[in-house]
Parts: C-alpha cells; sequence; structure tokens
C-alpha cells in the first residue's frame, strides 16, 4: 500500500529553495512520503492536498471552512511559524483536526530583534549613520539620545518571546513593565518586572511600546488611533509580532506630527509598504518581517513541524495545539 503523505504548502511569494524537503524527509520518510507543493496564494489546492494525512504550511495558503469541509485522511495541520491565524481553528476543531504551530523555534531571535530596532530608535543610529555619511557631525538627533536607566519599556504581552524581550530589556538597564491579562499572577515576581492591569495604563508610563501577542480577533487593530493618542509624546513603538495589531495610519501620522519620536516595525499593516510615501515616513525603520530569521531558527522549526506531522500519521499524540 501507498505511504501516508505528508503535504507541504508553500505559496510561491515564498522564495522557498529547498524542493527537497531535506530537513523534513529524514524525520518523516519511515512513516510517509514527504512533497512540497508550491501555490498562489489564492489558487485552487491541488488534489493531492485533500488525501494528505498531514499538512504543513508556509506562510499560509488561507485554510479556510470550505478547504477543511473536503479532507479526507487530515489528521494535523501545522503552522511553520508561531501565527496560525490563516487557518479556522474553530472549523478544524470540528472537524477533529488539531491546528499546531511551532511557538518557540524564533524566540531568541524575535527578542534580540526587538531589542535591536529599540537600540537603533534610541541612539538614533540611522539618522547617525546617514548623517555621518553625508560628512556631517553635526549630532541633529541628540535630543532623542536618551539614557536606558531613566526609560519604561513596555511590553504588550509577556509568552515566550515576551519574556525573553523582557529580560533583555532588563538587562539594559530598562525599567520594564508588561501588559497581559492571560499570564498568571505572580509571573511578574518570577520574571522581577513590573505589571499594569490595563494596556491604557502601559501606554501612558511607557517610553516604548513593544508589541508581543498573537493576532486574534481581540488583537487585531488593538493599536489604532486612539491608543497612540494615549502614548507619551516623543515615545517610541516596536512591533515584531503581527501588521494587523497595529494600523499604520495613525502610527504614520503620529511620526510625520511629531508625536512619536520613532516606531521600528518588523511588520505592518497590509504589509509590505505599499507606497513611497508610506516608506518616507520620517523616524521609521521597517524591517521586512525578517525577525524571526536565522539559519539555526529555521531548522529548528522545521524539524519541529516534521516531528509533529510524524506524530500524527502515526496515530501519536501531537503537541503545540492551539485548538
Amino acid at each position: 500500500m501507498p505511504k501516508p503523505l505528508v503535504a507541504i504548502l508553500c505559496p510561491k511569494e515564498f522564495r522557498f529553495t529547498d524542493h527537497a524537503a531535506t530537513i523534513e524527509t529524514p524525520i518523516v520518510a519511515d512513516a510517509a512520503d514527504v512533497k512540497t507543493l508550491w501555490l498562489d496564494y489564492h489558487s485552487p489546492f491541488p488534489a493531492e492536498v485533500f488525501d494528505a494525512t498531514a499538512i504543513i504550511l508556509w506562510h499560509g495558503p488561507l485554510v479556510d471552512a470550505g478547504i477543511i469541509a473536503r479532507l479526507k485522511n487530515c489528521r494535523a495541520i501545522i503552522r511553520n511559524g508561531v501565527g496560525f491565524d490563516t487557518v479556522d481553528t474553530t472549523a478544524a476543531a470540528q472537524a477533529g483536526i488539531p491546528v499546531c504551530n511551532v511557538p518557540d523555534y524564533g524566540t531568541e531571535e524575535v527578542a534580540d530583534h526587538a531589542i535591536a530596532l529599540s537600540l537603533a530608535l534610541y541612539r538614533q543610529l540611522f539618522p547617525l549613520d546617514a548623517e555621518a555619511k553625508r560628512l556631517g557631525w553635526k549630532i541633529a538627533t541628540q535630543h532623542k539620545m536618551r539614557r536606558l536607566s531613566t526609560q519604561t519599556f513596555g511590553l504588550v504581552g509577556l509568552g515566550r518571546i515576551g519574556t525573553a524581550t523582557a529580560l533583555r530589556a532588563k538587562a539594559l538597564g530598562f525599567r520594564v513593565v508588561f501588559y497581559d491579562p492571560y499570564v498568571p499572577s505572580g509571573v511578574q515576581k518570577a520574571v522581577g518586572v513590573a505589571r499594569v492591569n490595563t494596556l491604557d495604563e502601559l501606554l501612558r508610563v511607557a517610553d516604548l511600546v513593544s508589541i508581543h501577542c498573537p493576532s486574534t480577533t481581540e488583537t487585531r487593530g488593538m493599536i489604532g488611533e486612539k491608543e497612540i493618542a494615549r502614548m507619551k509624546p516623543g515615545s517610541f513603538l516596536v512591533n515584531t509580532a503581527r501588521g494587523d495589531i497595529v494600523k499604520k495610519a495613525p502610527v504614520f501620522a503620529a511620526l510625520r506630527a511629531g508625536h512619536l519620536a520613532g516606531a521600528g516595525l518588523d511588520v505592518v499593516e497590509a504589509e509590505p509598504l505599499r507606497t513611497a510615501e508610506e516608506a518616507a515616513t520620517p523616524n521609521l525603520i521597517c524591517t521586512c518581517h525578517a525577525a524571526f530569521c536565522s539559519p539555526e531558527g529555521m531548522v529548528e522549526m522545521r524539524s519541529t513541524s516534521a516531528r509533529i506531522a510524524r506524530a500524527a500519521v502515526l496515530g501519536e499524540a501531537v503537541w503545540n495545539r492551539v485548538n
């Protein structure tokens, strides 16, 4: 009899080059065949997907209730990465299909990236670099350069990445405070940071706000015009989580108006940046949804997804289930 199939779905827009799935295949080969399928983001799924015993998703595509209803043999849908908002988790649960993610593969990388963006803003690295390369030496942005020990680093979310970021910020001398209604009482004592009970309070006390929560119906658009207005004049905003948590129009408007002194965005709403006007926003550092990137992190992520897929094929318990 033919082996079960583990299908790896990859949008063509994502330049994935390991056609042979050299990380996944050795892990899964004794239990299933592995095949990588390239799709246009909104194209119909090939028929073989609906026969797969496990599906691994790269950056989408959308797996909605209609797709899930057609999965004949699927025992797990695994999202290569932390976010799983491209999968209808409710429909999958109703169909008895676990949806799993890989929440810990890029913890160090994303935390490091959040801190790197924060330091670049506080120490004005990019304006100073541009000034030096114009052969200037005026240090025009010196009024934005602050002593870190006088600053409050505010985190929205204290999960794995939020905690790793908090510890790094503490080590740099920041006063660290967080808002997360889902973290148990007492975690702040274990980590050694301060806790506030509302987002509004965090926005009012933080000199820098760093986003570390998933994209959900509760968090999408959570940082909008009213929230930006509540932030301290001259404060900074960093987002290495999901773009749709922060509405970009009010952020860009606040940067142009000078209410925000700077923003470091690895992710943006409706990414990537769409216009030259957006790209020319003053005091904006924007990276390419790349905070998770490192060769080590990618191997860890793909290996974890493959192990979950193998367990599903063998009828064993899966982990990192989100539904």
